[in-house]
């Protein structure tokens, strides 16, 4: 279990490092798109930003995979939330963004949350669903792409939050996918739906959080993303996949879900990269 959390932990560094960078690649791309523009992601292949943030993403995927194989989903999905946090600091270092009396308190709520979900979790293996949970996660992460087409024609105001919630949505099928693949095995991988739904969803999740992250309302973004990755994922994984806390503790796990991710979201602005600073070649050497 231990191995789990501090897995989980490393996940939540890992995307917290990467946003920072991602946001700055996205914010200096070229917008010349309305709507949602699939060679977004083509052009921020070639920013070394971007890719270095891609790469930890990458590492962080498999590191939410090991937390997976010994928690419950609704622990690794908040302590994920935590990544915010990181990426908080970094802008404060990197950025010269300050934060705020209350900003400072949310981390340490948060750090506060994560600790009641670490002493209620249990050990939990790989989740075991039916072929047609799976096969649902892949119509889901179909469902994430046609929402977020759709929601790419709204007007500019509802149009941020909701891209951010559908990339929520998308990397929360990442998650519940993770939870409940059996076997790494070749074999089994690709004859699984839910592999293909890791991929889906991964794919539309990156595209539709960097056209948010890309067009402004971070802030509003980065919240919703939070929300659509946890919440919902949490409560999939309770009531179709068995996850438990440890006898006595729902509670104490039900209040350091909530204050996890109610802190992530009071956070949520440092997603956002300031203006004057989006052009930076390095985002690895504070200006001040």
């Amino acid at each position: 279990m231990w191995f789990g959390l501090v897995s989980a932990l490393a996940c939540a560094l890992c995307y917290g490092v990467a946003t920072p960078m991602q946001a700055a690649a996205a914010r200096s791309t070229a917008d010349d798109r309305a709507g949602i523009d699939p060679g977004l992601l083509v052009r921020l292949l070639g920013q070394w930003r971007y890719l270095l943030g891609l790469g930890l993403d990458g590492l962080g995927f498999l590191t939410q995979l090991a937390a997976l194989r010994s928690l419950p989903l609704f622990v690794v999905q908040a302590v994920m939330s935590a990544s915010i946090a990181v990426t908080a600091v970094l802008a404060v270092r990197w950025f010269g963004m300050r934060m705020s009396s209350v900003e400072w308190s949310a981390v340490g709520v948060l750090c506060a949350g994560l600790g009641l979900l670490g002493l209620s979790a249990q050990g939990e293996g790989a989740g075991h669903a039916s072929f047609g949970f799976h096969l649902g996660l892949l119509i889901a992460a179909v469902a994430c792409v046609l929402a977020g087409i759709a929601v790419g024609r709204l007007p500019t105001g509802p149009r941020t939050a909701l891209l951010g919630l559908v990339a929520g949505l998308g990397f929360g099928v990442v998650g519940l996918a993770g939870r409940v693949i059996p076997s790494l095995s070749p074999a089994v991988l690709v004859r699984d739906p839910a592999v293909y739904a890791v991929i889906v969803a991964g794919i539309v999740g990156a595209l539709f959080y960097a056209t948010a992250m890309q067009r402004g309302g971070v802030v509003a973004a980065t919240a919703m993303m939070v929300l659509g990755e946890t919440v919902l994922p949490a409560l999939i994984g309770v009531l179709v996949l068995g996850d438990r806390a440890r006898a006595g503790f729902a509670p104490v796990a039900v209040l350091g879900f909530v204050i996890a991710v109610s802190a992530a979201v009071l956070l949520a602005r440092f997603g956002e990269v300031p203006k004057p600073l989006q052009d930076k070649e390095s985002v690895g050497v504070s200006s001040d």
